[in-house]
């Protein structure tokens, strides 16, 4: 798989891929420092052709999270949990021992029931669980790409409608909206867009629907939508369109919610996950 827009030689950082289809680490970089501009293009580069990339042993507090994540984009607030007091563009996603379901649980890409859904995700590990606890990914594009072109052709003349009442939502969710809910919290957003997205750094096409959102095609009732829906989401997922990560405290992960979709898999049990999230300012679908 050839990833596109990425340097031969990176002079102020290092990568390595951590699978075949999307993801790699970066290290030789501080976060908690204050990046040159030069640094800082090398590492969006990196994150534009691999899609999602992370760094290790990071020491950033909130301060210092919130800091990074204006360097790469705007910090949005989510529109279901309150953030906190004194930073309300960082949420706290937690799971606690007595729980069983956690949050967004399922194969998505963030809030595509937004008119401008956003353009990246940033997350960060404050606690793990001794084992379990894994985020998978899914290279998009490669999910398109795979497909014929005669499919591509009546996919990029459709638009699906993205339902926040259709997302799996998990118990752990809901506690939240209750304990740390916006008061708008059960409000039921509701979206159009292309079912091929044109990313608008690289120009390069992707899937832009997922089975946690996704609804149906405009224009088309669900049952007409459902066969051919059901299909793509199984492409989207292919093993050989995925990475898998390994959490560690300090572990920072950012992905590109244009081309990418994210799993975090739900086999902790009894253990306490706690992690701090940021969301980007995204644009319209094109």
């Amino acid at each position: 798989m050839t990833l596109t827009n990425e340097p031969t030689q990176y002079r102020t950082i290092t990568v390595s891929p951590i699978a075949g289809a999307l993801g790699a680490e970066i290290a030789g970089v501080d976060l908690a420092h204050d990046l040159d501009d030069a640094t800082m293009a090398e590492i969006r580069a990196a994150w534009l052709a691999h899609l999602v990339v992370f760094f290790r042993d990071q020491t950033l507090d909130d301060a210092g999270f919130l800091a990074f994540a204006k360097r790469i984009g705007t910090p949005v607030e989510y529109p279901f949990v309150r953030g906190s007091a004194e930073y309300p563009e960082i949420i706290s996603i937690t799971k606690l021992p007595h729980e069983r379901s956690n949050f967004g649980g399922i194969w998505h890409s963030d809030t595509t029931y937004l008119d401008q859904p956003p353009m990246a995700t940033m997350l960060i590990a404050r606690e793990v669980p001794p084992t379990g606890g894994d985020t998978m990914w899914a290279n998009q594009y490669a999910a398109f790409d795979s497909l014929s072109p005669k499919l591509q052709g009546v996919l990029e003349g459709l638009r699906g409608v993205a339902s926040s009442a259709l997302a799996d939502v998990s118990k752990t969710r809901e506690d939240r909206i209750r304990d740390a809910g916006e008061p708008d919290a059960g409000r039921v957003y509701e979206a159009s867009h292309p079912v091929v997205r044109t990313h608008p750094e690289t120009g390069r096409r992707a899937l832009y629907i997922n089975i946690a959102h996704t609804a149906r095609f405009e224009g088309m009732t669900e049952d007409e939508s459902r066969p051919l829906l059901q299909y793509l989401f199984q492409q989207q997922i292919k093993p050989e369109l995925t990475c898998r990560f390994r959490w560690e405290v300090g572990s920072l992960a950012l992905w590109d919610n244009r081309c990418a979709q994210h799993n975090p898999i739900n086999d902790y049990h009894g253990h306490k996950r706690v992690m701090n999230r940021i969301t980007l300012q995204g644009d319209t679908p094109a």
